[in-house]
């Protein structure tokens, strides 16, 4: 009897130890994806500013080429001031998809007038030899190829976390210790697709 009680005792203590180790690697799984999401996340953040900061010199450079069209600079520099006015979380990923999607929204609005700015100086062929200019534009492409892949390793994140979230019996954990879904950038296909740029100036 004893030996059957001791059994018994060492089948729970087993039992206990095995759920409290796939307690603390569930845990510890999440805290992992977590953070490689908000990492993600303050790339994305990155790029975008990086972008953000590329437009003063742009728009600088722009402005003195003759009767350049105002309307244009002025559709940017306003997109650039509604990028500004977006509140995120800087501690991590923004807490809901109506947040993300209001920061996609600005951020697609500069994105667009960029690639006005870029379609309308087309005209102007001493804008267009200007060697600032030029190195200026080879910046935004490059930033908008950064932003694309960004956007990527964010979503591919995120879904890596959300979806341990879903599995048994990682979903126990996250009951427990609030974890809660993270959103995605669900960009639309027009915002998705970085702006058109010809650098081929002198087959023209």
């Amino acid at each position: 009897m004893k030996m059957l009680i001791l059994a018994v005792l060492g089948a729970i203590v087993l039992f206990g130890l095995i759920i409290v180790l796939t307690a603390v690697g569930s845990y510890n799984g999440l805290v992992g994806k977590s953070q490689a999401a908000d990492s993600a996340w303050a790339d994305v953040q990155n790029q975008y500013q990086r972008r953000a900061d590329l437009v003063p010199n742009l728009v600088q450079t722009v402005q003195g080429a003759a009767n350049f069209e105002k309307s244009t600079l002025v559709e940017v520099t306003d997109a650039r001031a509604s990028v500004g006015k977006v509140t995120i979380n800087t501690n991590g990923v923004p807490a809901d998809q109506a947040t993300l999607d209001q920061y996609q929204a600005a951020q697609g609005r500069l994105g667009s007038a960029l690639s006005h700015l870029l379609v309308v100086s087309e005209k102007y062929p001493d804008l267009k030899a200007n060697r600032n200019f030029i190195d200026l534009q080879a910046q935004l492409e490059g930033t908008e190829n950064r932003i694309a892949t960004s956007r990527g390793d964010f979503n591919t994140a995120v879904q890596d976390y959300d979806t341990s979230l879903q599995k048994f019996p990682t979903v126990l954990i996250a009951g427990m210790f609030h974890f809660t879904s993270k959103p995605y950038f669900q960009a639309a296909p027009t915002a998705a697709t970085a702006p058109t740029v010809n650098f081929n100036f002198n087959n023209q």
